[in-house]
């Protein structure tokens, strides 16, 4: 028989739940949240990254084009991670507040704007997603066409100096 004062016995009937618990939860589904919107921004913006040194290297009149390389794919990797924590967490948390309070499990709880947010950020992770891989898909289309436009623009710099040059030789 267990001692009454030990860790390994009961104190009494077990509760499982109480608002504390409750609020605990949701603090703990908003922090995954903040991770995941986190993720899914730094994703973004390392996957155009490369298609910012490319711009740089269009204005620069850099003839060789290269492609946007790993940097699309780590940040479309990211943006997934960022996905798929925002669905593991709501999921989690749905199963944590069905344990806490099994008599309320057709209710609805405080916490639907919190898992309507994680599911929508979700559905936006997996759209910019879907952007990523068919900007990946049209780049190379979208590079040839600007480096024939780059290399015979010259700007509005360029045309006002060629017009300036004129003018004095005239």
């Amino acid at each position: 028989m267990a001692d009454p004062g030990s860790v390994d016995a009961p104190a009494g009937p077990i509760v499982r739940g109480d608002l504390r618990d409750a609020l605990a939860a949701e603090r703990t589904l908003l922090a995954w949240i903040r991770t995941a919107l986190a993720l899914m921004g730094f994703g973004f913006v390392v996957a155009r990254f490369g298609l910012y040194l490319q711009q740089l290297l269009l204005a620069q009149h850099v003839s060789a084009l290269q492609p946007p390389g790993l940097s699309l794919w780590f940040g479309t990797a990211l943006i997934g991670a960022g996905v798929l924590v925002n669905v593991l967490s709501a999921w989690r948390h749905i199963s944590l507040i069905r344990w806490l309070d099994p008599g309320r499990a057709g209710q609805p709880h405080a916490t639907t704007l919190a898992l309507a947010l994680s599911l929508f950020l979700a559905i936006v992770g997996i759209a910019m997603v879907i952007y990523l891989v068919v900007l990946r898909a049209e780049q190379p289309r979208f590079a040839e066409d600007r480096s024939v436009t780059c290399a015979t623009h010259q700007g509005i710099v360029g045309a006002a100096v060629d017009t300036l040059a004129e003018k004095a030789a005239e």
